[in-house]
């Protein structure tokens, strides 16, 4: 994929999307394409992580596997979705699987590439991190709801 259209697409995602054309095509660059086949796990919970991913095309699922019960599905998501961004922000293990349900193309952004891309050029690294801060609010409200439906349901104890 040429750079202009990998610049096109992380345009269209909602973490950069409001990033100016030089700021995503900083971002391109550092991006690395995957494809990956149906079933494939692309990190596993536990794993020390060190990407995000963008997903072109397919679907991934995220998933915690609970004792007793097998597999639990957090999330299937598809194209322009990211995930294992929180690899970006702090050295912790991962916190979910991530496996291909449908097979797919991501880009995928190394953590010590974008984090040299953000020391070096701070505006970028303000916008990208308001971003980041914005997307996970959305999600611990998400989370929250569930909580609560789950509580309410009496399925929460």
């Amino acid at each position: 994929m040429e750079l202009s259209e990998r610049v096109e697409r992380l345009g269209k995602i909602a973490l950069f999307a409001g990033l100016t054309r030089p700021a995503l095509e900083m971002i391109g660059r550092i991006a690395k394409e995957e494809a990956h086949s149906l079933g494939t796990l692309i990190f596993e919970h536990g794993q020390l992580g060190d990407k995000l991913y963008v997903i072109l095309e397919g679907r991934i699922r995220i998933s915690r596997n609970v004792p007793g019960m097998g597999e639990e599905a957090l999330a299937v998501l598809g194209p322009g979705a990211v995930f294992g961004e929180m690899a970006l922000i702090d050295a912790a293990p991962r916190s979910a699987d991530a496996r291909v349900h449908e097979r797919c193309k991501l880009l995928s952004l190394p953590r010590d590439a974008f984090e040299d891309l953000l020391f070096l050029h701070k505006d970028l690294a303000y916008e990208v991190l308001w971003s980041f801060v914005s997307m996970l609010t959305v999600r611990l409200r998400e989370t929250n709801d569930k909580l609560t439906f789950l509580s309410v349901t009496g399925k929460f104890e």
